[in-house]
């Protein structure tokens, strides 16, 4: 398997005609070897427009899915990053290249344990995977210009959103299969929030976030 060309091919056929444009994003795509963060096992799926399975029944988000949310939103080299599903680390690495430091929490322990290997593997320090309930945020380390949730949620716990900075963005994906809403929240000002929906996808869900309370009559 040609590596370098396979890369070339899930940027400029998978990611370019979701509308990631951005050339630092692109480049970074490039740079960051995304088949260092996959399974041995799946290690030749790396590239695919597929959702690569990890432990404990999680998965890799698919390429397009990744680039647009680090695209949209626009992460930049002063802040601080909390991301919700460390994974395999490499949503992580990726926001470790475009931000001053990347909190990755992750509930499984081997899913912690990965992401943490991968990311010392690939030479990023200003990122760093920790086991942990994201649902709760982090008060103590917060408030965070960024929060990431990398999958999806029935709603935004409040918890997370007064973890925000004034100024600060949130995204997640949110709602129910078949169809969930890419949600980007920013914190316009102490009580204030403004909410925008760009696009659609779907994406399994995050461990031990609340479910939408459904009434039946």
């Amino acid at each position: 398997m040609n590596l370098e060309q396979a890369r070339f091919n899930m940027i400029e056929q998978q990611i370019r005609p979701w509308d990631v444009l951005d050339s630092q994003v692109l480049q970074l795509l490039a740079v960051v070897k995304r088949e260092d963060f996959v399974p041995a096992a799946h290690r030749a799926l790396a590239f695919a427009d597929m959702e690569i399975p990890l432990p404990g029944g999680q998965c890799m988000l698919t390429p397009r899915v990744e680039a647009r949310m680090l695209q949209d939103l626009a992460v930049r080299k002063h802040e601080k990053v909390l991301e919700i599903g460390a994974g395999s680390g490499y949503m992580a690495a990726l926001l470790a290249h475009k931000a001053q430091r990347v909190i990755s929490l992750e509930i499984i322990p081997e899913l912690a344990a990965m992401a943490r290997n991968n990311l010392q593997k690939a030479g990023i320090h200003n990122a760093e995977a920790r086991l942990g309930d994201g649902s709760k945020g982090i008060p103590v380390e917060g408030p965070f210009d960024v929060i990431v949730l990398s999958g999806s949620v029935a709603e935004i716990p409040q918890s997370l959103l007064a973890n925000l900075k004034v100024g600060g963005r949130l995204a997640a994906i949110v709602g129910d299969e078949p169809m969930m809403r890419a949600t980007f929240i920013t914190r316009t000002a102490e009580a204030a929030f403004q909410t925008s929906q760009p696009w659609d996808t779907v994406a399994p869900r995050l461990v031990n976030f609340p479910e939408s309370s459904r009434f039946t009559f």
